[in-house]
C-alpha cells in the first residue's frame, strides 16, 4: 500500500488536499475516511467537492442523513456517513451501489465498512495536531488509487 501523510495549518489547507483529488479524480473512487470527530472529513470533502466542480458550499456533515449525492459536477460525489451505525457493514445493497458507482464515493467512519469491503481505496485519516493543524495520511489500496494519489500530490509529500 502506498502512503503520504502531510500536515495542514489552516481548513482551507485540508480542503486545498481534498480539491486536489477531485481535480485528479476520474470516476469509481472510493474514499474512506477516518478521524475523530472534528478532525476534518467533512471540511476535505468539501475541498473534494470543489475539485469535482460541485459547489462545495452544498457539502454538510451528513450525520443525520447517511447518504448524500451531489450531482452537477464533472463527476457526481455520494457522501456516506456511517457514525451513526454500530455493526461493521459489507454487503448490503444501498451501500454497495453509493460505494462503487461511476462517480466518487467519500465515506465517513470509513473504519465501520467491514473488513474486505473497501479493498480498493484511498484511505485519508485525518488526526489532530493542534488547534487548526491536522496530521493526514493517505493510503492508496489498489491502482486506481495508487494512481489518483500520485496524480493529486505528484511529490508533494513529508514523509
Amino acid at each position: 500500500m502506498q502512503t503520504r501523510e502531510l500536515t495542514t495549518s489552516t481548513p482551507e489547507e485540508t480542503e486545498a488536499l481534498g480539491e486536489a483529488l477531485g481535480h485528479a479524480a476520474q470516476g469509481g473512487e472510493l474514499i474512506g475516511l477516518v478521524g475523530d470527530l472534528g478532525a476534518g472529513k467533512t471540511c476535505f470533502v468539501r475541498g473534494l467537492a470543489r475539485g469535482l466542480g460541485i459547489d462545495p458550499g452544498r457539502v454538510h456533515s451528513p450525520s443525520f442523513t447517511t447518504v448524500t449525492e451531489y450531482p452537477g459536477g464533472r463527476l457526481p460525489l455520494t457522501h456516506v456517513d456511517l457514525y451513526r451505525l454500530e455493526s461493521p457493514l459489507a454487503d448490503e445493497l444501498w451501500l454497495r451501489d453509493a460505494l462503487y458507482g461511476d462517480g466518487v464515493a467519500a465515506v465517513e467512519w470509513f473504519e465501520r465498512i467491514a473488513p474486505g469491503a473497501g479493498d480498493d481505496a484511498l484511505v485519508v485519516t485525518l488526526r489532530y495536531a493542534g488547534p487548526e493543524r491536522r496530521v493526514i495520511a493517505l493510503g492508496a489500496r489498489g491502482s486506481r488509487h495508487e494512481r489518483l494519489l500520485d496524480v493529486a500530490l505528484g511529490g508533494r509529500t513529508e514523509r
